[in-house]
């Protein structure tokens, strides 16, 4: 019996506390994916994209740098070394299987330290995420279109994935490229998505304590504010609340589309359209993790598999645990996109 991934109430209405968080309120999508078998027709991570068959794959043209001391391995042998894990956990390796993993990372007697450039030219691209705008409320579509196709190069630009993206009609897709072409190599394994279906689900979200006014970030940093409320929070959150807002009560952590974001390798700083100068608007947030063990957002389910470390369901990592933000800007979608990690 497997039950629907749902994220649990809040610990309490943060706005009976600061009234004014309320005009600031967003919802987003968290997306929750899980291990399957997604089609075309689907919403996904990393499954197979409902891409015209007489289209050109997106290809990155580089630089392609990769660290001479991790192996640059293609995704098939990234598929085939996860599931040899999978397949093996609780067990010892069969010869065979340890000889299959012994080819995909040969042991360096004298490991290479210097960075080394080995593929030239341009690299195809790998899908990311598929979002049909039936499934996702909070995807807002250009007109005419209702899907959206996110690919990245699965080599750093210069700190993490460069991302495309595509704008669809699914109604005029007819003939489906069946076997998209895939790099020769990746500079880390973890920019392979493990296949992932979505179980979309809308919560509301405030900005991190950072975006917020002076004024109100004097409150929510003010421990006898929220002593005089009952809140409950725990003491131990005393010296510094704004801490247990942000983790707790402003913004969702995981994938997910629109809302708010999560600060924590960056500082808030504007986010302008480079076409048109526009503020940009969140779009879509790529987790390393759905949430931590102990957070209110860990979301409730009777998992249909036994759970990743981290909850890390697509195998993803940004940076040293990360999430990367895409943003677009509101006033015409087609501008170019920008990133951060955050």
């Amino acid at each position: 019996m497997t039950s629907t991934p749902t994220t649990p109430p809040r610990p309490f209405d943060v706005t009976t506390v600061f009234p004014r968080l309320a005009p600031l309120a967003r919802t987003a999508t968290r997306l929750h994916p899980r291990p399957g078998a997604p089609s075309p027709q689907d919403s996904s991570i990393g499954g197979p994209l409902l891409w015209p068959a007489a289209e050109p794959w997106p290809h990155c043209d580089g630089p392609h740098v990769v660290d001479g001391m991790n192996p640059a391995l293609s995704p098939t042998d990234v598929r085939r070394e996860r599931r040899i894990r999978a397949a093996s956990r609780g067990r010892t390796l069969t010869p065979q299987e340890r000889e299959t993993l012994e080819r995909i990372r040969p042991a360096q007697e004298h490991p290479v330290t210097l960075a080394i450039a080995p593929y030239e030219g341009s690299i195809a691209m790998l899908p990311v995420a598929q979002l049909y705008a039936r499934d996702v409320p909070d995807l807002h579509t250009p007109e005419g279109t209702d899907l959206l196709q996110v690919l990245w190069c699965p080599f750093d630009h210069p700190i993490m994935p460069k991302t495309a993206l595509f704008w669809r009609s699914a109604a005029t897709i007819t003939d489906i490229l069946a076997m998209p072409p895939e790099p020769p190599a990746m500079q880390f394994d973890d920019y392979l998505p493990e296949p992932c279906l979505l179980n979309p689900e809308q919560v509301t979200e405030y900005p991190d304590h950072l975006e917020l006014s002076k004024e109100l970030q004097e409150q929510i940093g003010n421990w006898s504010v929220w002593q005089a409320a009952e809140t409950g929070v725990d003491s131990a959150y005393a010296s510094y609340p704004q801490e247990f807002y942000d983790n707790e009560l402003a913004g969702a952590p995981g994938w997910k589309v629109g809302g708010w974001p999560r600060w924590g390798a960056t500082d808030p700083h504007p986010r302008l359209c480079p076409t048109c100068g526009s503020d940009m608007d969140a779009l879509l947030t790529i987790a390393t993790f759905e949430a931590r063990g102990d957070s209110s957002w860990l979301p409730h389910e009777e998992p249909a598999h036994e759970p990743l470390i981290g909850f890390n369901h697509t195998a993803v990592q940004i940076g040293s645990g990360y999430d990367q933000q895409l943003y677009v800007c509101p006033t015409a979608l087609e501008h170019a996109h920008t990133e951060l990690m955050h």
